[in-house]
């Protein structure tokens, strides 16, 4: 049995199961390894200091897999913004066919990359900016649910709601996004009318994660409460892994009178990849989603995929299908 959806076909990918865009983590020997297993690895554009370091990064990870895999550009509002449209040129120059994007007002890069015949998925967190970049041209959207690491938007609706929601009103393939780890969840999103998921956190718990062991062991000991959510106050809420940082991110922000400029030092990026490639727990947030208390071991991806499917479809197959009987008559 193989699990093929709109959105394997759209990718032409093996198995509906794509590895999250994620600052720092999202570098050539992941992205390889997911596409290796038969899933859409994901380089991340902004973990590479410049647009031509993003381009050797895409060769690299050519070097390392021939399946398809893509690239996330996430684009944010900054008094500095880094020069996306020089990443976006070093994307579409380098032949990548997919790209992910996610953040505020993407229309501009959009165009662009459709106009260079680029499949793109665009990432987002409500039913109502589906729908805008579904008219945007988007070729497919992933879904990104409360539970999620990083930032769940401002309306707090689970997968459980969210999912079903935007399957009922985007003619689009979508994946779903947020507290997903396993075959159960594969197979839930399917039910609940997505094409496919999108895993962040479960990746970072592999082995070819480009992290410190001991973050790998600490999302693996870490339980479903083992988050924090931070930045509410700024209307800008991020989903992190509960630490020392992040405890003192959320009692500071807390106080009357808080504004971002006193949590700002322990927030920053270059603290966060300090935690990442140090395995220092406490240098800096840690980006990771409820999904943790799902997580059991450190596999490679491809044992992890294969894993997912085969969960998936047994529960589909048996599971699913034995509970469904036929009316007796008499």
């Amino acid at each position: 049995m193989t699990l093929r959806t709109r959105f394997t076909d759209l990718v032409g990918i093996e198995h509906p199961i794509v590895q999250g865009g994620m600052m720092w983590v999202g570098r050539a020997e992941l992205a390889a390894a997911v596409s290796n297993a038969g899933g859409l690895g994901i380089l991340t554009a902004l973990t590479q200091p410049t647009p031509d370091d993003l381009r050797r990064e895409i060769e690299r990870c050519r070097t390392l897999t021939d399946k398809p895999f893509g690239v996330n550009l996430t684009i944010l509002p900054s008094v500095s913004p880094p020069p996306y449209a020089e990443y976006r040129k070093a994307i579409i120059d380098s032949g990548v066919t997919i790209v992910e994007t996610a953040g505020h007002r993407p229309q501009e890069h959009v165009e662009d990359f459709k106009a260079h015949g680029v499949t793109v998925i665009h990432k987002c967190t409500a039913v109502r900016h589906a729908l805008s970049a579904e008219r945007m041209g988007v070729d497919a959207i992933s879904i990104d649910g409360f539970e999620c690491a990083g930032h769940p938007g401002e309306d707090d609706i689970p997968g459980l709601i969210l999912i079903p929601a935007a399957a009922d009103k985007l003619t689009i393939p979508m994946i779903a996004s947020g507290g997903f780890g396993d075959g159960r969840g594969l197979a839930a999103a399917l039910a609940l009318g997505a094409d496919g998921i999108n895993m962040g956190t479960r990746f970072c718990a592999t082995v070819e994660a480009p992290i410190h062991e001991r973050v790998k062991q600490f999302i693996v000991d870490n339980d479903e409460r083992g988050t924090n959510l931070i930045f509410r106050k700024f209307h800008n809420t991020g989903r992190v892994a509960k630490n020392s940082v992040s405890d003192q991110v959320v009692e500071i922000s807390a106080r009357d009178g808080a504004v971002f400029e006193d949590i700002r030092p322990l927030v920053s990026g270059a603290k966060g990849r300090t935690a990442l490639e140090t395995g220092d727990l406490d240098a800096g947030l840690v980006w990771a989603g409820q999904v943790q208390g799902l997580i059991h071991d450190i596999p490679t991806c491809a044992e992890l995929v294969g894993r997912i499917v085969h969960d998936a479809e047994s529960i589909i197959v048996s599971r699913l299908a034995g509970m469904v009987a036929e009316q007796v008559t008499a």
